[in-house]
C-alpha cells in the first residue's frame, strides 16, 4: 500500500493565466478513503487525472509512497481507476474484461484465474463470469469494472464519479458495495464526487474544492459540524444551510446575540454553547455585521415562548413521506442568486399541519448556529 502527497501543486493548460489548480498540498494516508468533492470545474476531477498521469503537472511535485511520479507513465505508478463509464469491452465477457490488465502483464493463469473469481466473490458477480456486458444491469456493469480495476491489486484505486450514471436506488445500493469493499481490502483510495451524500457517507476524509483550492479538510462530522467558511457550510449538508443577514450584540456580562432583521421584523436570537464562549473571548464591536447559518435540521415548530425564534410565511412544501420540507420567505434571509428554492428550509416533522401562505413560527436551536464574517466568508465563530 502506498500514500498520495500532493505538494504545492499547481495545473495550468496552454498559456492561461489562471490555474485550474493552485498551490495543492495534500496528504492521502495510506488506507484512507478520502474523498474529493465540489462543484463541476473545481479541479477534482483534474487533482485525480494528474494521481493516475492522464494530466502533466505545470509545476510542483507528486508522490505516491516515496517516489516522485511525476514524469513516470500511468502504467508505471501501479494504480488502478474506475472511470464514469465502464468502459468495458463489448465483445469480451466478464472474466475476459476483467483479466485483460492481467494477461497483459503476462500473469501465468491460475493467478489470474485466482484474482479474477477472488474479486468477483467480494462483488457478488460470480455467477455472470460468462456473460457479455450486454446482458448486465448498470449496476452489474459497474461491479465488473470495480472488479477489473480490483484484481490488479494496486497501491491505490482511484474513482472519478463512478455511481453518476446509475439511477438513485443502485446508487446507494453501489456506494455501500465500494464502502465494504474498502474495509475489506483496506486499499488507498481516492474518489472524486460532485454529490456531498456520496463524500459524506464514504469518506474517512473529506477535502471540499472550489476554482481550484481546497476550501477544507476534515472528517465528515468536522465540515458537518465546524465548517470552515460560507462555501463549506452551503456545500455540506441537504438541504444546505439557511443564511441571514445579522447584527451581533454583547451584553456587558459578555453573552451574545445575533439580530435578524429590522424594525418590526427583526428577530433576536441569544446565542448558546460553544458559539457563545467563543463570542465572550473576544474583543467584539457591538452591532457588528455578520452572517448567521442555521440548518434546517435546527429549526422545530414554536411553542409558546416567542424567545429564539423565526417568522416567516411558507411558500413551499415538500412531503417526503417520513418528514416534510417547508420553504420559507423569512426576513433577513440571503438567498444566493443560484438558489433553486424558495428562501429559507426547515426540515420539520411529518405530521406537522403546514399550509401554503400561512405565517410559521420556527423554533431555533441556538447551541447549533453558525456566525461568518461577511468580508472574508470565513468562519468567526
Amino acid at each position: 500500500m502506498a500514500d498520495v502527497r500532493f505538494d504545492h501543486v499547481y495545473k495550468r493548460y496552454g498559456e492561461a493565466t489562471s490555474n485550474v489548480i493552485s498551490d495543492l498540498n495534500l496528504h492521502v494516508r495510506d488506507h484512507e478513503f478520502l474523498v474529493l468533492v465540489g462543484p463541476s470545474g473545481c479541479g477534482k476531477s483534474t487533482a485525480l487525472r494528474m494521481i493516475a498521469g492522464l494530466e502533466e503537472i505545470t509545476d510542483g511535485d507528486l508522490f505516491i509512497g516515496d517516489r516522485r511520479v511525476n514524469d513516470l507513465d500511468p502504467k508505471d505508478r501501479d494504480i488502478a481507476m474506475v472511470f464514469q463509464n465502464y468502459a468495458l469491452y463489448p465483445h469480451m465477457n466478464v472474466f475476459d474484461n476483467m483479466a485483460f490488465s492481467l494477461k497483459l502483464h503476462h500473469l501465468e493463469k491460475p493467478e489470474i484465474d485466482r484474482r479474477v473469481r477472488t474479486a468477483a466473490d467480494m462483488l457478488g458477480i460470480s455467477d455472470y463470469l460468462a456473460r457479455k456486458p450486454r446482458e448486465l444491469s448498470g449496476g452489474q456493469r459497474q461491479r465488473v469494472a470495480l472488479g477489473r480495476a480490483l484484481v490488479r491489486e494496486p497501491k491505490v484505486f482511484l474513482m472519478d464519479e463512478p455511481l453518476s450514471n446509475l439511477d438513485a436506488k443502485l446508487r446507494v445500493q453501489t456506494r455501500a458495495e465500494i464502502a465494504k469493499l474498502h474495509q475489506t481490502v483496506k486499499t488507498t483510495t481516492v474518489y472524486v464526487t460532485h454529490d456531498q451524500v456520496e463524500a459524506m457517507t464514504m469518506g474517512d476524509r473529506i477535502a471540499v474544492m472550489n476554482a481550484g483550492i481546497i476550501q477544507q479538510l476534515g472528517t465528515p462530522q468536522e465540515l458537518y459540524d465546524h465548517p470552515s467558511n460560507l462555501f463549506v457550510a452551503g456545500f455540506i449538508g441537504s438541504p444546505s444551510m439557511d443564511f441571514f443577514n445579522a447584527r451581533l450584540t454583547k451584553s456587558s456580562g459578555g453573552a451574545a446575540s445575533v439580530v435578524i432583521g429590522d424594525g418590526a421584523d427583526a428577530h433576536t436570537l441569544a446565542l448558546a454553547g460553544e458559539a457563545t464562549r467563543e463570542i465572550a473571548g473576544q474583543a467584539t464591536t457591538d452591532g457588528r455585521d455578520v452572517i448567521v447559518g442555521i440548518r434546517p435540521e435546527n429549526f422545530s415548530l414554536a411553542g409558546d415562548s416567542t424567545a429564539d425564534t423565526l417568522r416567516g410565511v411558507v411558500e413551499v412544501v415538500e412531503h417526503l413521506g417520513n418528514e416534510q420540507l417547508v420553504y420559507l420567505r423569512i426576513p433577513g434571509a440571503v438567498v444566493p442568486a443560484s438558489a433553486e428554492t424558495q428562501g429559507s428550509t426547515a426540515r420539520l416533522p411529518a405530521n406537522a399541519r403546514i399550509e401554503l401562505g400561512q405565517p410559521l413560527t420556527l423554533a431555533v436551536d441556538t447551541s447549533k448556529i453558525h456566525v461568518f464574517d461577511p468580508a472574508t466568508t470565513n468562519r468567526f465563530i
